[in-house]
């Protein structure tokens, strides 16, 4: 697969507690050029990034990250802030406790709220994998179908473990129809990328692919120059 090809399932990702917008206007910039998928950026540079950006690349935020535990009325309120500002998708994170205690129900009720609000943008549904039994993970794609969201992604980042490919695997083999997977936290370059699309993964949460694709052709410059 050919690094371009690859580029097109990234969500360009940006989620660091320190990052300004200096940062922000890098990634979104890394993001257009190489035509990513998204841009993956903190809710409260969403506004600034959408006047940046215009119609040229669509903009993803994050809701009740990283650890999950607000409120479904919060997270209801950050989703419609979000879209309000310019948000094009958005992914939430479960309230993890609640899968612990077996509150199937109120996990589905609450994706299902977040989606009723999303309508056409697309909603991502964080479940940190790392923290779930793998009977848990089958739980949750079950449930994640069944509150229509329109994809189900492995991990935060910030939980202590990323994506594996056993865990994409049992994903896309537990989903419903028209729901996708999304691997993010972890992935370490251009060939896990590869791998975690060959296995059926739809998107990929990740700055170091593009950061990849930058080597690659700084290498390839760097080459030609030598030359003469």
């Amino acid at each position: 697969m050919e690094t371009k090809d690859i580029l097109k399932y990234v969500d360009h990702t940006l989620l660091a507690q320190t990052a300004k917008w200096e940062d922000i206007k890098a990634l979104i910039d890394d993001g257009i050029k190489y035509e990513t998928a998204s841009v993956c950026i903190p809710p409260g540079y969403v506004a600034q990034a959408r006047e940046y950006i215009g119609a040229r690349l669509p903009i993803c935020t994050v809701i009740g990250f990283p650890n999950g535990y607000n409120t479904t009325a919060v997270k209801a309120f950050e989703t419609s802030d979000a879209l309000d500002n310019g948000a094009d998708e958005i992914d939430m994170v479960i309230n993890i406790g609640w899968a612990k205690d077996g509150r199937w129900d109120d996990i589905e009720n609450e994706i299902r709220t977040l989606k009723e609000i999303c309508g056409d943008h697309i909603l991502k549904v964080i479940i940190e994998t790392c923290m779930l039994t793998d009977e848990e993970k089958v739980k949750l794609c079950e449930i994640v179908t069944f509150a229509g969201a329109d994809f189900i992604k492995t991990s935060t980042g910030f939980g202590g473990g990323g994506a594996t490919f056993e865990d994409v695997e049992l994903m896309v083999k537990n989903v419903g129809e028209g729901v996708k997977v999304k691997a993010s936290g972890g992935i370490s370059g251009l060939e896990d990328a590869e791998k975690f699309l060959e296995i059926g993964a739809k998107r990929l949460g990740t700055s170091r692919v593009v950061k990849a694709a930058k080597n690659a052709e700084k290498q390839i410059k760097e080459a030609d120059n030598s030359q003469y």
